[in-house]
């Protein structure tokens, strides 16, 4: 009978970008939204400047992450084009190398060089990037799946605190749209954390907290200078 393991990690890559997203574009348009509205603004000119923090911050997103995993990304090439080179022109130490990597792993040097010199002869480039260099295809930069992810999800997050304004007579904007994105942030946190394999209740308090945070802050900021503006 087989036996099956089922692992997270391969989640790392996309659940980062994804949740990242997410948590920015509830906190930052239910902030611009709370803010504008703390100031005395009109419905109107709430909600469009929810809709501008949705689109900027969707592309603002995407651009960045892109911009930021290619960086990553190219910087992982240049590290394998250098081990190949080195492995074309100096197979002997790369076998050395790698052989002490293992034998600093708990291998004793018989079974180190072994298994390196096996590793090598099956895919000398792969034990490398993995063993020496720390890339792995789960781990490796995926710029276009991250942009996507980041600005999809800001966009879903952006939506949930805009959706709630639209919704909202505009007296209770600042109530409504605070006490559920709060509800959105807690409820992200916890499925985020779920989804990694960590505590639940932590996930929703800690990405709770730092929106209550962000939405106070610019609530005080709209008061200070729409009494300042009056």
């Amino acid at each position: 009978m087989r036996h099956f393991e089922f692992h997270k990690s391969h989640r790392i890559g996309w659940l980062r970008a994804a949740v990242l997203g997410a948590n920015d574009g509830i906190v930052s348009t239910a902030s611009l939204i709370i803010g504008v509205a703390a100031a005395q603004a009109s419905h109107a000119s709430i909600l469009l400047t929810g809709l501008a923090g949705l689109v900027a911050g969707a592309m603002s997103m995407a651009a960045g992450e892109y911009v930021s995993v290619s960086s990553q990304a190219d910087t992982e090439a240049a590290d394998l084009a250098k081990e190949k080179a080195e492995l074309a022109h100096e197979p002997e130490s790369e076998l050395k190398e790698l052989t002490g990597i293992y034998m600093a792993r708990g291998l004793h040097a018989d079974l180190a060089l072994q298994v390196a010199s096996a590793l090598t002869a099956h895919d000398a480039l792969g034990a490398h990037a993995r063993d020496e260099l720390g890339i792995s295809e789960i781990v490796s930069a995926k710029p276009l799946l991250a942009a996507f992810a980041s600005a999809g999800t800001f966009a879903i997050g952006a939506a949930l605190p805009l959706l709630a304004a639209v919704l909202s007579p505009q007296p209770f904007v600042v109530t409504v749209v605070a006490v559920l994105s709060l509800l959105f942030l807690a409820l992200l946190g916890g499925l985020a954390a779920k989804a990694g394999g960590a505590s639940l209740i932590k996930g929703a308090i800690r990405v709770a907290f730092w929106g209550a945070l962000a939405m106070l802050i610019t609530a005080l900021v709209g008061k200070l200078f729409g009494v300042a503006v009056a």
